[in-house]
């Protein structure tokens, strides 16, 4: 492998970071998907936060955009784009970057993401493995997005719950980063797709630990509790609960809907963050105080147990 790649394909972290300098890295990264949302504007804003959440998980700035596009420009209106666009463009200045262009193709679905390069100096990266027992763990954002978009895509979800979701899911995970910046973390990684068990698992892993989650401390979506119904259930969870059974322990005492919110795939969701256990308490507070108020503790990691990567209690 080439030296100057510092984080790569050989682990689970959430962007690659390439040296250029001794003070220097590049982070990259890219994310897109389908719509999400109806709004195309809050979809646009949602795919920017979610893209820039990799640079951020990973301890660095964001620095220039491109932005990804298909779209069937002969059966929707180029106002569609646009507004998906401005939307992108939006959230990617609130971060402190700028878009520098990007690629566009004709397809038969929309889809929507950006590429992102940012900056970080080479000692300072959070990688995925390097959880110490110990250390206590904090979730930055609310659980839910999973069901409240199965929702939407059927029609099942309106008015104020759809509104909550969509802020939390175009919250930027740079929020309050500066805080978390100068606590003693020892990993940090963004809660996506393979929801909360799947990417506490892979912080798990490199750090021959095993992270205790503890159920009832998990925040949760304001207005969740709706579409908490079997309909909205999403084929990610399933594959999430699937893939991680044989490393992971429920109890039998956790309730069917706070289980299923732990493999519930999320869009542009929350970080989870492992930090030293006399600094958990201060740093939850201060998160808080900018502007994530369901920033909480919710677990805590522990020796490696066998083959156990998680255990929720």
């Amino acid at each position: 492998m080439n030296p100057r790649l510092l984080v790569g394909f050989h682990g689970a972290d959430d962007a690659a970071v390439y040296k250029v300098s001794d003070d220097l890295a590049l982070v990259a990264t890219t994310d897109f998907f389908p719509p999400i949302v109806d709004d195309p504007y809050a979809f646009g804003a949602i795919a920017a936060a979610n893209a820039l959440s990799d640079v951020f998980a990973m301890g660095g700035v964001p620095l220039v955009a491109l932005h990804l596009v298909c779209f069937p420009s002969k059966s929707l209106p180029l106002e569609m784009l646009r507004e998906i666009l401005q939307g992108s463009t939006d959230k990617v200045a609130e971060a402190g970057a700028v878009v520098g262009g990007g690629h566009t193709i004709e397809d038969t679905e929309v889809k929507f993401g950006l590429a992102v390069t940012g900056q970080i100096h080479p000692d300072r990266i959070w990688r995925n493995g390097a959880v110490r027992p110990g250390d206590v763990l904090i979730l930055t954002k609310p659980l839910g997005t999973g069901l409240i978009t199965s929702a939407i895509k059927s029609r099942a979800a309106t008015g104020p719950a759809i509104d909550e979701a969509i802020r939390w899911m175009s919250t930027l995970n740079g929020v309050g980063i500066e805080h978390v910046k100068t606590a003693s973390v020892s990993a940090v990684t963004d809660v996506t797709g393979f929801g909360l068990v799947g990417h506490g698992r892979e912080l798990a892993e490199g750090g021959r630990a095993t992270l205790v989650i503890e159920a009832a401390s998990i925040p949760k979506l304001p207005g969740i509790e709706e579409f908490l119904v079997e309909e909205n259930l999403t084929g990610g969870a399933a594959r999430n609960r699937r893939y991680n059974a044989p490393f992971v322990d429920v109890a039998d005492t956790i309730e069917r809907w706070d289980e299923e919110l732990l493999f519930d795939p999320q869009t542009s969701g929350g970080l989870l963050i492992a930090v030293q256990e006399d600094e958990a308490d201060d740093l939850c507070r201060k998160l808080r105080e900018s502007g994530l108020e369901h920033a909480t503790v919710v677990g805590h990691a522990v020796d490696r147990e066998g083959d156990l990567r998680l255990k929720v209690i």
